[in-house]
């Protein structure tokens, strides 16, 4: 023993420091670790023992610290210390000394069988993984030998104790195989091996489960450890007698969760559906549950109901195909997709009273979508049949998207409600996903159904179960085109009879009408059916998403069919802005939609109707910039500059393609005089800059300011022209004052869309040269604490390049700064800084024959870029950006091969750079192959993901296998 435990000592020697990592040490660490009342020293003690347990003096401690006279927690730890040994240091030790170290571990783990279950579990789970990096060469048998040396009849241990812990490392084998770390072409070896060796393991399993004096904790085991097999992908037939007992192992309380689970597994491997005959035996053994699930569903027993669904639900999600295709049985398929029905329509509140329906959704996803994957006269079959199966799902659907009573609701947690939202989102979903199967014909028997209970004298109708059928429209509208659907005139007509009482009734006859603007746009006739409806529903704060989002939905699709109710439209809305009724982004949306409903007027409609609604608002800016800065006004100055920048964001008179159809696709310029949001920005524009000169130092007024203007640009693209001096002018005033990112990223936007016309490239490269030397300066004097300004100004400086290269020929340009400046910014920590950087250099590198000034300054630094991307490379850059320095090598290589080549070998000849881990092979290796690649930048970029490997020392690792 001693002998051994040396020369696995020795084996490992130069793994790790040698610290002092003795038994009592380690004792020490270990209470420190567990009643130290220090979170800092326990810390400590846990760093220091992880240290150990990889150390060559683990093989020294653990098998002393498994002593009987140690507490569990100290025996644990010696268990795992060794487990980590035999898992990660398998080449460490001596062939000789595998069968000494597996005896000692069938000794250990004989001797716990009557001790420490924790203890027992981590050994079984050491000798799993000594015999996984044993098969099958070094030890051929292993389950045999296990199965066989555990059955010994000269065990010092009772039989029930050695059965458990023969049954625990038969579990725990299949597990370790799972996430072992053995190489590809070992796992296949293995799991090969293991596939033979249940041979060993199932009779055995089937013996103690079917024997009546196996006590319950044996046959618990016995379902955990067959569960546990199912995973290698066992043949389904072989597991067919273990799969029987399990489910007759269902009527024992104490063994139903176990069985649950060993069934839902065994029926869920992917190779399950080649055993067919197999799978048509168990269809009568689910059916038989049916009882037993009724009961449960009686007696409010949710766990038990819970499991039969999982097993009902497992054999039809996974095998509704080739189950489908044995024509002959659809009779007891169809027996299973209803007994999956009644687990659908499960009596009670989801997930309140229940929590088993929403595990039945995809199922009829899967169905249908089998179905109709047939060829047509087989499909023709199916969908005789199981049309009128859906037809009853979508009336389940909707009784269980039916809310409880306002009491009941009342009751009901957020995070309840929040679910129970979630679940109707996913009833939602499957009601749309239905709609292919059922047509047209869906929306007709959901209408007649409000239709009859809407119109019916008999009896009183509850909201919830109009709320149910309008939501189900209302998912079916959302995404499906119903603009040819014959009952929608019939649906818009119904709306208005509708009493709503009720805010969650509300809410969806708000979204309905939503989900209906697109045909309202079509039907423009019928807009005033509802739009009073909508336009009540603004008052209510209650109905603010729901009122507000629909509004927008109806001015942006029907804009053009507004005119004549868009008067009371701004009215009613100026009414709730002015009441502060609607929470911040509310009031956003609802500027947009005014945007919306403004650009179908005439000119002097928009420029009368913006002045009523804007003049309250400039009045209080107006107020407000004149006051001492503080938090409550700077907050009221950036709601109002949002509401105008979301105003201006949809207030668009020129025809767009979504508009019009015909010739006149192209945007067209206003034939009636100045853009009016020209108008407005114009006569603002003091007011604007009276208020920045108060709050230049603060970043979300600088922003919001910005935005106003980014948001015209974009929408108004040539007509903002006009705004193009006095902005730059501005923007030049701000930036050298305070320097801010928004105001790069909206100098960024004028460069992409004006910089090209001739008129306006003067007020742009004056602005550019402007920020472009402020931001230089700012570089002088440390930069490290912004970030963003870093990041934006490389997006801008990329941005000119590609829009406006001109902007680099100005003798005014420090080139060479800007260069050294993006080399620096590489070697930021934040990533979309760094991703911003080498986008600059990806558009600069390809300029360097046209501009002269890009050419020298790259010729003279281009090795210290060079230099700099290696370094990234190396490791001092994440490997998720590895990609963005790929495409600065590839530019290099493309542009400037000649200089490349002779850099890349005087960068990369110096030992230990870019990495102390890289060889002299390897380097040159890398180098000659990013110089041959010129063409491929997908090529470069896997070089690039390789190279990064070694320079960190994973190459070849588990933390590879994502990369």
């Amino acid at each position: 023993m001693e002998r051994r435990e040396e020369q696995l000592g020795a084996a490992g020697a130069g793994a790790a420091p040698a610290l002092d990592f003795t038994v009592e040490n380690v004792e020490k660490a270990l209470h420190q670790l567990y009643y130290d009342p220090n979170i800092d020293n326990k810390n400590l003690a846990q760093k220091w023992l992880m240290q150990a347990q990889v150390s060559p003096q683990a093989w020294h401690f653990s098998w002393q610290l498994l002593q009987p006279d140690k507490v569990p927690e100290i025996q644990y730890f010696g268990a795992s210390a060794l487990h980590i040994k035999i898992s990660r240091y398998w080449s460490d030790i001596p062939t000789d000394q595998y069968e000494s170290l597996k005896a000692q571990l069938f000794t250990q783990i004989t001797r716990f069988a009557s001790g420490s279950k924790i203890v027992l579990t981590r050994l079984c789970v050491a000798l799993a993984s000594l015999a996984l990096s044993m098969m099958p060469d070094a030890w051929p048998c292993a389950v045999a030998d296990m199965v066989r040396l555990f059955q010994a009849e000269d065990s010092p241990v009772d039989s029930q104790g050695r059965c458990l812990a023969l049954l625990e490392l038969l579990t725990v084998l299949p597990e370790e195989f799972q996430t072992s770390r053995l190489p590809q072409y070992r796992k296949g070896l293995v799991r090969t091996s293991l596939a033979v060796e249940c041979g060993a393991v199932f009779p055995l399993l089937e013996q103690l489960l079917q024997q009546p004096s196996s006590p319950s904790c044996v046959r618990q085991k016995v379902l955990k450890c067959f569960s546990s097999w199912v995973q290698l992908e066992v043949p389904l037939q072989d597991c067919e007698a273990l799969i029987q007992a399990a489910f007759a192992a269902l009527q024992d309380s104490e063994l139903f969760d176990s069985s649950v689970e060993a069934i839902v597994n065994a029926i869920s491997q992917p190779d399950a559906q080649r055993y067919v005959n197999t799978l048509l035996k168990l269809i009568p053994l689910v059916l038989g549950l049916q009882e037993q699930l009724r009961q449960a569903v009686q007696n409010g027993d949710m766990e038990t109901s819970h499991g039969i669904c999982r097993i009902a639900v497992a054999l039809g999600e996974n095998h509704s195909r080739a189950l489908l295709d044995q024509v002959e049985h659809w009779q007891s398929f169809l027996a299973l997709v209803n007994m999956i029905m009644f687990c659908t329509g499960i009596p009670g509140h989801y997930p309140v009273n229940e929590t088993t329906s929403s595990l039945t959704l995809t199922f009829w996803y899967t169905l249908q979508d089998d179905i109709l994957s047939f060829e047509a006269e087989k499909q023709a079959v199916y969908q005789q049949v199981y049309r009128p199966v859906y037809f009853q799902l979508v009336d389940v659907l909707l009784h269980k998207a039916q809310f409880p009573s306002d009491e009941e609701y009342g009751f009901w947690s957020s995070d309840e409600k929040e679910q129970f939202r979630i679940y109707r989102v996913d009833i939602s979903d499957t009601l749309m996903y239905v709609y292919e199967m059922l047509g047209a014909e869906l929306l007709s028997n959901l209408y007649d159904k409000l239709g009859r209970l809407l119109t019916s004298s008999e009896e009183p109708y509850s909201w919830q179960h109009t709320e149910a059928l309008l939501y189900g429209f209302q998912s079916i509208a959302e995404t499906i085109d119903v603009n040819y659907s014959d009952v929608v005139p019939g649906l818009i007509g119904l709306i208005p009879r509708i009493s709503i009482s009720n805010v969650q009734l509300a809410d969806t006859v708000m979204f309905t009408i939503g989900a209906l603007s697109e045909w309202l746009a079509d039907h423009p006739v019928m807009i005033n059916s509802v739009l009073p409806l909508v336009l009540h529903a603004l008052g209510n704060p209650e109905l603010s998403v729901s009122s507000v989002s629909t509004l927008k939905k109806i001015c942006r699709e029907c804009k053009y069919d507004l005119p004549p109710y868009a008067a009371n439209i701004v009215a009613v809305s100026q009414d709730v802005l002015m009441k502060q009724i609607h929470k911040t982004s509310q009031c956003m949306w609802l500027m947009q939609a005014l945007g919306f409903l403004l650009s179908a007027l005439q000119v002097e409609e928009i420029l009368k109707n913006l002045h009523s609604l804007i003049s309250p608002y400039i009045q209080q800016l107006e107020k407000l910039a004149e006051e001492i800065p503080n938090p409550s006004n700077k907050l009221a100055i950036v709601h109002i500059l949002g509401l105008l920048s979301n105003l201006f964001t949809t207030l668009d008179v020129s025809h767009h393609e979504d508009d019009h159809e015909g010739p006149e696709l192209r945007k067209l310029p206003v034939p009636q005089g100045p853009n009016p949001v020209v108008v407005v920005l114009q006569q603002v524009f003091q007011l604007i800059q009276k208020v920045l000169s108060k709050w230049l130092n603060d970043a979300q007024v600088v922003e919001a300011v910005c935005a106003i203007f980014e948001k015209s640009v974009k929408t108004l693209l040539d007509d903002f022209a006009p705004m193009v001096p006095q902005l730059c002018e501005m923007l030049g005033r701000m930036y050298s004052t305070v320097p801010q990112a928004s105001a790069l990223d909206l100098t960024r936007q004028l460069v992409h869309i004006f910089a090209h016309e001739p008129a306006h490239f003067p007020p742009i490269e004056a602005l550019f040269l402007l920020v472009t030397s402020v931001t230089l300066s700012l570089f002088q004097q440390g930069p490290r604490d912004h970030p963003d300004i870093v990041d934006s100004f490389m997006q801008l400086l990329a941005q000119a390049l590609k829009r406006k290269p001109d902007l680099f020929l100005c003798e005014r340009l420090d080139v060479k700064a800007v260069f050294q400046c993006a080399v620096l910014a590489l070697k930021f920590p934040e990533a979309p800084t760094v991703k911003a950087s080498c986008g600059f250099f990806t558009e600069l590198l390809p300029r360097c024959g046209e501009i002269e000034s890009v050419g020298k300054v790259v010729q003279e630094d281009g090795r210290m870029l060079l230099i700099a991307v290696l370094e990234a490379i190396g490791g001092q850059a994440s490997r998720s950006l590895m990609d963005c320095f790929a495409d600065i090598l590839f530019a290099l290589n493309k542009h400037c091969f000649s200089l490349l080549s002779m850099w890349i070998k005087e960068a990369l000849q110096p030992p230990g750079f870019p990495s102390a881990r890289l060889s002299p092979e390897q380097k040159d290796t890398f180098s000659q192959q990013i110089l041959r690649e010129r063409v491929n930048k997908r090529r470069v970029k896997e070089m690039v993901k390789e190279f990064t490997l070694l320079c960190r020392g994973l190459h070849g690792t588990d933390y590879t296998a994502d990369y």
